[in-house]
């Protein structure tokens, strides 16, 4: 009988199995005794926690199963980080699969980047080990240390990126988020990080009973935090400029087109595209009374602007004389604007648009991504260009010295960055435009914010044109807008974001989206801004607390190191003797 019931148990087993709640199921999928599990477990909650899913709860937990894996002796199989880096390169390729939409060739900068960001896995829980292990550090404050390091590191190296923050996943919190303009959005990763290590302190690991001593720091700093949230905002949305302001508030009216973006341009479609966009402002300015403003989305405008620098040298293929060669340009220059003027005097009024521009000077042509401020007869004397490329995006690095480079990418040309920031006023509100990516980057803003202040124009609005066309109304679109509202509550300024196929949206001065345009449709939207008198101290110390997390792990990294680099070293000369005892 006993060898009867032996035989049968897998039966037995799968019996009591389909009798345990689906979260039990789940749970006993994962072989928890193994890297591998946790690490996986941990990568689903994140992904779910950000958008397509957005369930931003599960941020606070996310963690928790890596950093159990920190406080086990030792990580079981062998290579343990290598399966590490699998699984944060496998959450990479499934959080941003929008990089593969544009075009078949940005498929290999989807992987590329993938592979780059999946080393951060490993390495922040190589240095957690290390860290409470070797040297007996507490993993409640050493974790979000390390965590906002690593995430300061990847918004700074390679260009840049921090869609997919782990604070990222709390904007809708806005008592919470509040403490960006203090230390920027890095440390709300920090206090995520400090509750989810609280949390991991309280489960039981290898027999060893959990501590409740951590929980009670992170409530008092939750307390903190939405404490100094709740004073900032109040309970209703402020209208603190509507009573201090000297203007009752400039309308900004959006016009959010719906038109899928390819590398290749098309040249047959600038009228589509031109007739779309103009009979949505149309309707826009028949819905909305009294526009101050219109805003179009990055290179909606497909006509390029052409511009005349200084020219002293003959190309080799012009026939005629440097006089000529200026005059013809300068006549390509006026039939460039006219188009746009054309426009401007059907609305009758202020229209800010994103354009190509083409710049003619000597060593050039430079090609410029523009933000253009235009009146019904004339276009403002200043011009925006784009300060921040994207890497592969906008540009191939030492194109300038190797032409052939450009051969292996689809982009046609490659753009010249902008030389600085720009502020338009209206009405006594000065507004500064940013475009696309440049948003995500939260040191690009501030830099041209505080460029902007040096000069005495420091702008009281912030306004993002931007197309995400190239990614078909993915998850792309949300992770967008997400920064977006990190850069308002940073420096405590509106935040306009005009966007091709979406997300067109007001944010107000506390990362409240007031008003948000659909997702891969077209419309408009009108938002009403103005002056908004509060400070931020993110503005004038920068990136200072996330940069000590940054120093406090490197230093960490140098101490890692170093022990191994001497056992390198003893081999080494233990392998030399070896050969020379052994030489004849």
């Amino acid at each position: 009988m006993g060898v009867s019931r032996f035989r049968f148990s897998p039966q037995i087993e799968s019996r009591s199995m389909s009798n345990r709640s689906p979260i039990k199921r789940f749970f006993s999928l994962f072989p928890w005794q193994g890297t591998l599990g946790p690490a996986v477990l941990g990568a689903l909650l994140m992904w779910a926690a950000l958008p397509p899913l957005d369930l931003g709860w599960l941020g606070w937990f996310a963690p928790i199963p890596w950093l159990l894996l920190i406080r086990r002796t030792r990580l079981p199989e062998t290579h343990p980080y290598r399966r590490l880096w699998l699984v944060g390169f496998c959450f990479w390729m499934v959080a941003f699969h929008f990089l593969r939409l544009p075009h078949p060739a940005t498929s290999i900068g989807w992987v590329a980047l993938s592979a780059y960001q999946g080393f951060y896995l490993p390495i922040f829980i190589g240095l957690l080990r290390v860290g409470v292990h070797r040297y007996r550090l507490s993993a409640v404050w050493l974790a979000p240390t390390v965590w906002t390091g690593l995430e300061l590191a990847r918004g700074h190296l390679l260009t840049g990126v921090t869609m997919g923050n782990l604070g990222h996943t709390q904007y809708r919190w806005l008592e919470l988020i509040q403490v960006s303009d203090l230390f920027g959005a890095y440390v709300v990763s920090f206090i995520v990080m400090f509750v989810a290590a609280a949390l991991a302190q309280l489960l039981p690991c290898e027999g060893k009973r959990g501590s409740i001593r951590p929980a009670f720091a992170a409530v008092a700093l939750m307390a903190v935090v939405l404490v100094y949230g709740y004073a900032r905002i109040g309970p209703e949305p402020p209208a603190i400029w509507r009573e201090t302001a000297s203007t009752p508030g400039v309308r900004v009216a959006l016009v959010q087109g719906s038109i899928d973006s390819q590398l290749k341009s098309d040249p047959s479609k600038v009228a589509e595209i031109h007739a779309h966009y103009r009979g949505l402002t149309d309707q826009a300015c028949a819905s909305f009374e009294n526009i101050d403003l219109i805003v179009w989305p990055e290179t909606m405008y497909r006509g390029p602007l052409i511009e005349c620098g200084k020219l002293t040298t003959v190309p080799p293929e012009w026939n005629g004389s440097l006089e000529a060669l200026c005059e013809g340009w300068e006549k390509v220059r006026r039939q460039s604007r006219e188009p746009i003027f054309e426009m401007a005097r059907r609305w009758k009024t202020r229209w800010l648009l994103g354009v190509d521009t083409m710049r003619v000077a000597d060593g050039g042509p430079f090609f410029y991504n523009s933000a253009v401020l235009v009146e019904p007869e004339r276009i403002a004397s200043e011009r925006y260009d784009k300060m921040h490329r994207v890497l592969f995006g906008e540009y191939v690095p030492f194109a300038d010295w190797f032409p052939w480079l450009a051969k292996f990418t689809p982009l046609p040309i490659s753009l010249t960055a902008g030389a600085g920031a720009i502020a338009y006023e209206i009405d006594g509100v000065r507004f500064a435009p940013n475009i696309c990516y440049e948003s995500v980057l939260p040191h690009v803003i501030r830099r041209q914010l505080l460029g902007l202040r040096a000069e005495g124009q420091e702008p009281d609005v912030l306004v993002n044109l931007t197309n995400d066309g190239w990614f078909w109304g993915s998850s792309e679109l949300d992770m967008h807008l997400i920064c977006g509202i990190f850069r308002a509550v940073e420096f405590h300024k509106p935040f306009l974001v005009a966007a091709n196929t979406g997300f067109s949206a007001w944010i107000d001065a506390d990362g409240r989206c007031r008003a948000r345009g659909p997702r891969r449709e077209p419309g408009f939207l009108l938002a009403t801004v103005g002056p908004d008198p509060r400070g931020s101290l993110y503005l004038l110390i920068g990136d200072t607390f996330a940069g000590i997390c940054l120093l406090a792990t490197l230093v960490l990294a140098l101490v890692a190191v170093r022990p191994r680099y001497r056992l390198w070293r003893k081999r080494k000369r233990r392998d030399r003797r070896k050969a020379q005892s052994v030489a004849p």
